[in-house]
């Protein structure tokens, strides 16, 4: 739910007078074969933002499966969040290799004061890129444009 809530905050405070980024999420490791293909080889119209997270709040090794039937035996014993670290980190290798601008945010723990550290982090570099971008961040005169027509053909009294 922070993608869906980071994509309200930019595109609200940055998607006017025909400027602005164009905020969309990708939770990878589950959109690499589709979008990550995109971001990979597609066009350089897009940077990329990956949050991590430096310690997890729980821990558990990988199982062994009888038989390999999945062939990831190599992995058993090995912690998750490990593995899951070193996915973020070839994939963020293989996208600035590839061109892709890159920004990493971290933070210690995914946790309430991890949570409070991204909004407050995101929501002071929102508001400067706005105003380094000359618009008002804290305006939202599309958004009344839309309001205001759907209130007129709904009959809205006063509209």
């Amino acid at each position: 739910f922070m993608a869906e809530w980071w994509k309200q905050l930019y595109g609200e405070s940055e998607g006017k007078n025909g400027i602005g980024i164009f905020p969309a999420s990708l939770e990878y490791t589950a959109d690499l074969h589709s979008m990550g293909q995109y971001v990979q080889d597609g066009p350089r119209k897009l940077y990329e933002t990956v949050v991590s997270f430096e310690k997890s709040l729980t821990s558990f090794a990988i199982p062994f499966g009888m038989g390999d039937p999945d062939g990831l035996n190599y992995l058993a014993g090995r912690d998750m969040h490990d593995v899951c670290r070193v996915a973020r980190e070839a994939v963020k290798s293989a996208h600035i290799s590839g061109g892709v601008p890159n920004i990493g945010v971290s933070v210690e723990r995914r946790d309430e004061a991890g949570f409070a550290e991204l909004v407050c982090f995101f929501e002071l570099a929102c508001a400067i890129s706005g105003y380094m971008s000359g618009v008002n961040p804290f305006d939202q005169p599309g958004v009344e444009a839309y309001k205001k027509n759907m209130f007129k053909m709904l009959g809205k009294p006063g509209t």
